[in-house]
């Protein structure tokens, strides 16, 4: 079709509308500057990752000339290689004292080389880049970071990398940006500033899902400088403009340390050059002072109290699990795999309850003061005030237990054969025990509303936790895919383990991404972590019942809180209806 002279002006109007959009000017500390002493670069080839096995990729180090060799220095790594005339705009910046002494570490994405002359190389870039998960960071810290330790300068300066995470910055352009901040939001341990250009927060490889999880998670110790435009991609997994612009909008609602620049170019690095040096001022202000977390949802700041962090409560152990709280608010928690008891006291000194646990697994106390138990030669026991245990029921093997204000017993029984179906199990106060469930694939967590009119059960190897009606004889009546639970990208599954409620009616549920905290409607509104990461089962204790206690392996942590917990052996407590 030919065009009219008309449009054909039009057409090249906005041809060089769009072009003039995507032109920025060179900034002045990109370019060399007279006086400015200039840094090194090392390059080497890194062939022998363990985390992506196979894969060769191209290494440049940039050290300063004000690196002595001797302090360790600051880092900023990026994806892709050299961008942004990054040596040069460090050059100046170090030299104005605008960010500190950092070494760079500019890293190409990964590929496996091809396996005959008729063959190519499997690119993993979109594959180490553009997924969630730890494995990106891991191979920095564990192995290529390690590696540029042990390069040294043309002058013989060894290189020495600081390994405090407010020393360390991380960036890159588009799938380099998301992996980026994949690996400073897996490991704000090790690093805590983050450069996004274009950044593909897109659904490739689940990216999209970040800014409903930066606006649930507790927020990170992070500062966070965004670049986009316009005009960046449209295509089959998302738009980016739009995007970019609610990883920003979920980043001031968690209130975390942010900027960003919006354009009207496309996806390259033509902006992203241009605000590098402004970009690396913000990220590093104030340094050394430590960056800061925010303050996070309002669901959030209903439930934490600012200042109050994870403290160690009992360590030392191989194992923790089924952690229960008594009427004086005293923990007790099982110890794997010595097979004990262990008693963690109101003024925090732990003692050994039992020696023998008889391979114990979930507890509960009852509303007769005894601690229930399973145990893994198919009992239910009771432990008396005297420490003695009594069979209360037998012929199962129970996972994890509760017990109700009016004595009936709930138990989880999971599928430990692979073949035999998992079965919520009812134990009366007589000892008669019932069958009041099967289907679920692996239960496992089990707790029951303030009120004791629902029972809460979780799939562990799903993403749900199911909701029933309790019966006035105990029995179970409208079972519900109730709660919808996040998934972490390294598993088909949430991992779902022991559960409690507090007296708002929230529902606390231990998984492999955090304790997720959803609301009587069943939504996940927020989640937060433990130090290492890890949790296996909760439960509210302190003398007011308003200090989480976590079992994480082979510590237990305690983390006082704003809510007060609901016990399934106290008197039933009606909370406020739901905000549907």
């Amino acid at each position: 079709m030919r065009l009219t002279p008309l449009f054909a002006v039009i057409s090249l109007l906005v041809s060089f509308s769009v072009h003039a959009a995507d032109e920025y000017p060179v900034h002045p500390d990109s370019k060399k500057q007279e006086g400015v002493p200039q840094g090194e670069l090392i390059k080497f080839s890194f062939e022998k990752s363990k985390v992506f096995p196979g894969t060769i990729r191209d290494v440049t180090v940039y050290v300063p000339k004000q690196y002595d060799g001797k302090t360790p220095a600051c880092v900023y790594v990026n994806q892709d290689g050299v961008q942004w005339s990054a040596p040069t705009v460090f050059d100046n910046l170090i030299h104005k004292k605008d960010m500190p002494v950092t070494i760079g570490v500019f890293v190409v994405h990964g590929r496996v080389k091809e396996a005959n002359a008729n063959a190519l190389p499997r690119f993993n870039r979109s594959y180490e880049y553009d997924g969630l998960g730890g494995d990106y960071a891991k191979f920095i810290l564990d192995e290529l970071l390690p590696e540029v330790e042990t390069k040294k300068t043309a002058d013989g300066r060894a290189i020495i990398l600081s390994k405090n995470a407010n020393d360390r910055a991380i960036g890159g352009s588009s799938s380099g940006a998301v992996c980026a901040f994949t690996a400073a939001w897996e490991r704000p341990d090790a690093f805590s500033r983050v450069f996004s250009v274009v950044g593909t927060f897109a659904g490739l490889r689940g990216a999209d899902e970040y800014p409903i999880l930066v606006r649930k998670f507790e927020p990170k110790a992070l500062r966070i400088f965004q670049q986009d435009g316009s005009n960046d991609l449209n295509i089959y997994c998302g738009d980016w403009w739009i995007m970019n612009q609610a990883m920003e909008r979920a980043f001031t609602f968690a209130g975390y340390e942010h900027d960003h620049i919006w354009g009207e170019g496309g996806h390259n690095g033509k902006h992203g050059t241009a605000v590098f040096p402004d970009a690396m001022r913000f990220l590093w202000k104030g340094w050394p002072e430590p960056v800061k977390k925010g303050k996070g949802s309002p669901q959030l700041q209903e439930i934490l109290i600012p200042g109050e962090e994870w403290e160690v409560a009992a360590e030392g152990y191989k194992g923790t699990e089924g952690v229960a709280v008594n009427a004086k608010g005293e923990v007790f928690f099982n110890v794997r795999p010595s097979n004990q008891i262990v008693k963690l006291g109101l003024d925090g000194k732990t003692t050994v309850y039992q020696e023998d646990s008889q391979k114990g697994d979930g507890q509960r106390f009852g509303p007769d003061g005894r601690l229930y138990a399973v145990s893994a030669d198919s009992k239910i026991l009771a432990y008396g005030a005297d420490g003695k245990a009594t069979v209360v029921a037998e012929g199962f093997r129970g996972n994890d237990l509760t017990v109700a204000n009016n004595g009936n017993i709930y138990v989880t029984e999971s599928s430990w054969d692979k073949i035999s179906p998992s079965k919520v199990w009812l134990v009366k106060p007589d000892g008669t025990k019932k069958v009041v469930d099967t289907g679920l694939i692996f239960a496992n967590g089990i707790t029951l509303s303030p009120d004791q009119s629902l029972l809460y059960v979780s799939d562990m190897k799903t993403r749900w936790v199911y909701s029933y009606q309790v019966k006035a004889d105990g029995t179970l009546q409208y079972k519900q895919k109730y709660y919808w639970i996040h998934e972490p990208d390294n598993r088909q599954d949430a991992g779902s383990d022991g559960m409690r409620v507090d007296r708002d009616g929230r529902l606390y549920v231990a998984t492999a991404m955090g304790i997720q905290i959803c609301d009587q409607a069943g939504r996940v509104n927020c989640i937060f972590q433990t130090p290492n990461g890890r949790v296996s089962n909760m439960e509210f204790g302190g003398a007011n019942f308003d200090t989480l206690y976590a079992t994480c392996g082979p510590v237990v942590y305690k983390r006082k809180l704003k809510v007060q917990g609901a016990q399934n052996w106290a008197a039933p407590i009606k909370p406020k209806a739901p905000r549907l």
